[in-house]
Formats: C-alpha cells, structure tokens, sequence
C-alpha cells in the first residue's frame, strides 16, 4: 500500500494529482505544515528536508519498501510503477517528458512560489520585488502559451509533466495574473481541469 504525505500547496497537489491519475490504491497522511507537522521525528525520517510531500510504499522496486520525497521524484515513480502511459516506456519520450517535468518541478514552481510569497505573505511591501517576480511568472506563462499553441500537452501525449506544471498555473498563474492573455496555457488548463483525476485530487482535506 500507499502512504502519500502531503498538504494543500502547489507541491502537495501535484502528488495528489499523479496519485489519483495512477489509479494505484494509497492512503492519504495529511501533514498540516501550519502545525510544523512537517518536524515530527518520524516524518523526518521520510522527508529529511522537512518538506512535503513524501510517498511511503511498502511494496516497491523488487517487493521491497521505499520512500520518497520531492514531488516530481514522486511523480515520475507513480507514472513508472502504474503504466499507465503517464510517464512512457519508450526512452526518446522519457526525455521529452523528463525536460517539461524538471522545468516545471525546479524552475516553474521555485519561481512561482517566490511570487506568491512576495505578493502574499511577506511581511514588507516590496514594490520592486513583487514586480520583479510578476514579469517572470508573466514570461513562463508566455513560453507555455507559444508551445500549447502548437501542442496539445507539454510533451506530446498527457504525461506527469503536464501534472508538474497544472499546480502551478493553477494556484498562481489563474489567479494572480490570469490567463486572458494566454489563450492556449488557457484551453490546456481548462481541459486538466475537467479530469476526473484532477477534481478528485482538488479537493479539501486537513
């Protein structure tokens, strides 16, 4: 069985997201990072970073058990152990997948998580800093708008990658810019958003 580790930021959602799209059995562990669950003892023996979301599977590679943290790491594992063609078998694809996925895991989400801090929870006003980090967010949504409009999906078919990138178009992009200039990252959006997948896993939990 699965054990999934998370809470409700962009991280947490992306591996919600993957989880409910593996179709695999699992067992949702809320850690409420506003309590610092995220310090417990035990969970740092999972996440040593104290960081969600973690994964704990007690029958992975070869029937033995693993853990992991980071969410594309999370993401990647899910789409390999269910294959269901979110993470592909064919090794050309794989780097087609792997690029979008760690852009959208190291580059998307850092910079936009430095977005929604400076505009939501700094404690200064910081002008300079706040539109420093709107521009960038602005130029990543432009740079999907351009791919979508010559593809449907971030890298060919719908992939894990497309999961990785959805959370935060989603929590920041949608909301804090809009996505009215940005048609085509606006029809990818909408068309994930209406995945089964995807409502079961965008909801609350605490």
């Amino acid at each position: 069985m699965i054990e999934l580790y998370s809470w409700t930021t962009d991280n947490g959602y992306k591996a919600r997201h993957g989880m409910e799209e593996s179709g695999l059995p699992y067992t949702l562990k809320p850690i409420n990072i506003r309590k610092r669950d995220q310090f417990a003892p035990d969970y740092l023996k999972i996440s040593p970073g104290h960081k969600i979301p973690a994964l704990v599977d007690s029958e992975g590679p070869g029937g033995k058990p693993i853990s992991l943290f980071e969410s594309g790491a999370i993401l990647k594992y899910l789409g390999v152990k269910s294959g269901n063609g979110l993470y592909p078998q064919e090794i050309g694809r794989q780097f087609e997948v792997d690029k979008w996925l760690f852009w959208g895991s190291a580059t998307f989400t850092t910079l936009a998580q430095q977005h929604g801090y400076f505009h939501h929870r700094c404690p200064e006003d910081l002008p300079f800093v706040k539109n420093h980090y709107t521009e960038i967010l602005r130029d990543m949504l432009g740079m999907l708008d351009r791919h979508f409009a010559e593809h449907e999906h971030v890298a060919g078919s719908y992939s894990v990658a497309d999961v990785a990138i959805y959370a935060d178009v989603h929590v920041r992009g949608l909301p804090d810019i809009g996505l009215g200039e940005f048609p085509h990252v606006q029809r990818w959006h909408d068309t994930i958003a209406a995945r089964p997948a995807t409502e079961r896993a965008w909801t609350p939990f605490g």
